[in-house]
């Protein structure tokens, strides 16, 4: 392989590596806000970690690891805390729409 070569092939192998990293990157961004949202609307209900994990039928630690960004996979566990913090199921949607990189 020539030295060209091999140059472009160092710069295609650093520029996927980049793009995986940025992909990443925002699903990361995006769960964290997703998780601070929930943080904010759970707080602005007035309830505790412990009061809404129990409302919505989650562990606590499920509760807390969504906050700090791992989305929930499962739909009813959105409706779940929906109820649970008191907001429509249409407003958690809007939620997820808006932080949809980070379920991808």
């Amino acid at each position: 392989m020539g030295q060209q070569e091999h140059k472009y092939m160092s710069i295609a192998s650093k520029m996927s590596f980049s793009l995986q990293s940025s992909d990443e990157l925002l699903r990361q961004s995006m769960g964290r806000l997703f998780g601070d949202c929930i943080n904010e609307i759970r707080k602005k209900a007035g309830l505790s970690i412990e009061e809404a994990a129990r409302l919505s039928g989650m562990e606590v630690s499920e509760w807390v690891a969504i906050e700090e960004g791992t989305v929930p996979q499962d739909i009813s566990r959105l409706r779940a805390m929906a109820d649970a913090i008191e907001i429509s199921f249409d407003q958690i949607g809007t939620l997820v729409l808006v932080c949809g990189a980070a379920w991808e």
